[in-house]
């Protein structure tokens, strides 16, 4: 079997939501003398991105887009102790993010999914639930020396507490050591750049996009 072959099979496991193939295509990546870093971005990364642009046409739903992000996390326990043997780190080279569903408001499904799938593509994600406190944010995000800030909001009441946290980062003086990226279901991009955040995601995978360009990494 050709390494091109392999890279498409690697590719194939997450478009057909196959966790244990994926798992396996790692290893069998790695026995044959892949590396983790060529595994990935060959193999992995293009995969997953064809699950990205299934959904986003209508071909593929929530399940199927969910399915292939568990994939990579699959592939990803394997390859890691891989990259780290090698000097290559941690697969979070994209950054460091914090999310969480701002004060006030319990909804996380949509969170679940963006943190899910910033994970996938090679974040470093600390996921803080539900209902955060403002300062519990940015709290946080300096412990944790993270490069980005995603809030998502589900209601338009709770929404406007995405502008209060861009006026507490600023009274903290802390508005340019992080990207804000901002998202839910009633946030659109005009009330981002009206409140002054660095991107807005409209779904998930527009999401891991615009964190992507925050950081300058697309």
């Amino acid at each position: 079997m050709t390494d091109s072959t392999l890279y498409e099979r690697m590719a194939r496991s997450l478009v057909d939501g196959d966790r244990e193939a994926a798992s396996l295509l790692a290893a069998e990546g790695l026995a044959v003398g892949l590396s983790a870093q060529d595994i990935i971005s060959r193999g992995f990364l293009p995969g997953l991105g064809k699950v990205g642009e299934l959904w986003e046409c209508g071909e593929y739903f929530l399940p199927e887009l969910i399915q292939g992000a568990e994939g990579m996390k699959a592939a990803m326990a394997v390859l890691r102790p891989a990259l780290e043997a090698s000097g290559g780190g941690a697969p979070s080279s994209m950054g460091r993010a914090v999310i969480g569903t701002i004060e006030g408001d319990i909804h996380d499904i949509g969170k679940n999914l963006v943190s899910s799938l910033l994970s996938a593509n090679g974040f470093e994600v600390l996921d803080l639930g539900a209902d955060v406190k403002l300062e519990r944010f940015i709290d946080a995000a300096v412990e944790a020396g993270a490069d980005i800030i995603c809030l998502s909001a589900l209601l338009t009441t709770t929404m406007l507490n995405q502008r209060r946290f861009m006026d507490l980062l600023r009274e903290r003086g802390l508005r340019d050591r992080f990207k804000v990226l901002v998202g839910g279901a009633p946030v659109t991009a005009k009330w981002a750049a009206e409140i002054g955040a660095d991107g807005y995601g409209e779904n998930a995978v527009a999401a891991v996009r615009a964190a992507a360009a925050a950081l300058g990494r697309a």
